[in-house]
């Protein structure tokens, strides 16, 4: 009896809180422990936005692994530049999918995409470039360790080629930081061993030459080589503002793309489509919830009666999850959860029919409702584990192809797997015990159907 009340109150604890997490607007208690405003996500398909079509830029080839790279770069930057809920994808052996949830301007998503972070070092020799120039390099057309020839690089007879001594991909650290010898933020780095060695052998040749900083073709600064860096350390200095350097410093940090990219189609998703789309979502929900519940009801009467309520904790708590993760919402997710309701009343239906067996063979309700638990149970937990492994496969098959999609529907249904096992070991048949554990069946068959 103790171990009973306890579940109860472990019962009613979670569903408060679930409870108080599924409220439009949650108790900014909630959303200090979360430490963000605790609200549902939803996809591009729900809210609308801006998807973009990424591809090598023209002249650059890319393999697989360059693409998965990128993808994964371009997601930690555009978090750190507070573009958030964002997803990016490979497509096939050419695409990366940007979607943009909730952004309505095209031009700022792209102008965000476009900062491709490739920072170059490059041999100006005697030249001194001004701040802003646009140069054409060598980096992309074979080594960058070695200078590429007119034949591969083609006539330098409009602009010149420079060599690329060291990129991005050097990069040990990057901090932004400040001087009293210097009147504006700048970017300190340290390069990696291969890097400082590199460094270390140019600049020693080089002395009194000119060492232009360049990122994504554009020179930020040209300094001269006043002495052989042999320690691997340097800086970037320019008219920055704490803000600029920040922002320079994060492209830099998540590192430079391993082969620049172009947008090749951007498409704007309006945001009255989305709506439109989350409305019928929630409809059929609904109806989804009544349907079930009138039949639970109607075939099972009480025992179906304690399956909804069941039911009902078992949405609150899953939504509740979901925004806490938080789990990005889109129509396939929403259709893994409604189906993930249909395995939660599957669990209730073994569960009661193996009630209704025992009490037929002339057991007590209070013994009847154990024995119906544990012998259901088997087929409970192995239905659901084969659920789950379908979904850890879904899951898998989604990351590795780039199929968000199938991604979101296997999360969901996986997560409402979970949830509905829990809500039919614990919920209901505690639930159970507590309605009609003092119960003579022989006094209200008709409660049970039978």
């Amino acid at each position: 009896m103790q171990r009973k009340y306890i579940f109860l109150l472990l019962i009613l604890l979670l569903v408060v809180i679930a409870v108080l997490v599924d409220l439009p607007n949650p108790p900014q208690a909630v959303n200090s422990i979360m430490g963000r405003e605790v609200q549902p996500v939803l996809g591009l398909d729900l809210r609308g936005g801006v998807q973009v079509l990424l591809q090598p830029s023209e002249g650059f080839e890319a393999s697989s692994q360059n693409l998965d790279d990128a993808s994964k770069i371009l997601e930690n930057r555009s978090n750190a530049l507070g573009v958030s809920e964002q997803v990016f994808q490979v497509i096939g052996t050419k695409y990366i999918l940007g979607e943009f949830p909730g952004k309505t301007n095209t031009e700022q998503v792209v102008s965000i995409l476009q900062q491709t972070g490739l920072l170059e070092f490059i041999d100006a020799g005697s030249t001194y470039l001004e701040p802003g120039t646009v140069v054409q390099t060598d980096f992309g057309t074979k080594d960058p360790q070695q200078p590429a020839s007119p034949d591969e690089t083609g006539s330098t007879s409009e602009l010149p080629i420079y060599h690329t001594v060291i990129t991005g991909a050097d990069l040990k650290s990057v901090n932004v930081t400040s001087d009293a010898s210097i009147p504006n933020p700048y970017i300190a780095f340290t390069l990696s061993e291969q890097g400082t060695q590199i460094f270390k052998d140019f600049t020693t040749q080089n002395v009194g030459k000119y060492l232009a900083i360049v990122l994504d073709k554009k020179v930020v600064s040209t300094p001269v080589i006043q002495n052989a860096i042999t320690e691997g350390e340097g800086s970037i200095t320019g008219d920055y503002t704490v803000d600029s350097a920040n922002e320079l410093a994060l492209v830099l940090r998540f590192g430079s793309l391993p082969v620049p990219l172009e947008v090749a189609q951007s498409t704007l998703i309006g945001p009255s489509l989305g709506q439109d789309s989350l409305n019928k979502s929630i409809t059929a929900g609904m109806l989804a919830f009544i349907a079930i519940a009138l039949l639970m009801i109607l075939y099972y009467r009480f025992p179906g009666l304690i399956a909804v309520l069941a039911l009902a904790i078992y949405i609150a708590i899953s939504f509740a999850i979901f925004k806490l993760i938080p789990v990005t919402l889109t129509l396939p997710g929403i259709a893994g959860f409604v189906l993930s309701i249909g395995m939660a009343v599957d669990a209730n239906v073994l569960i009661f029919e193996r009630l209704k067996e025992e009490l037929r063979s002339g057991r007590m309700l209070n013994q009847a409702i154990e024995i119906g638990w544990k012998r259901a149970w088997l087929s409970i937990r192995d239905s659901n584990v084969s659920t789950l492994i379908t979904c850890v496969i879904l899951f898998w098959y989604g990351s590795a192809f780039g199929a968000s999609i199938v991604k979101g529907f296997a999360l969901t249904l996986a997560l409402g797997v979970l949830v509905s096992m829990f809500t039919a070991v614990v919920v209901t048949r505690s639930f159970l015990h507590l309605a009609l554990d003092r119960t003579k069946f022989a006094d209200h068959p008709k409660w049970f159907g039978l």
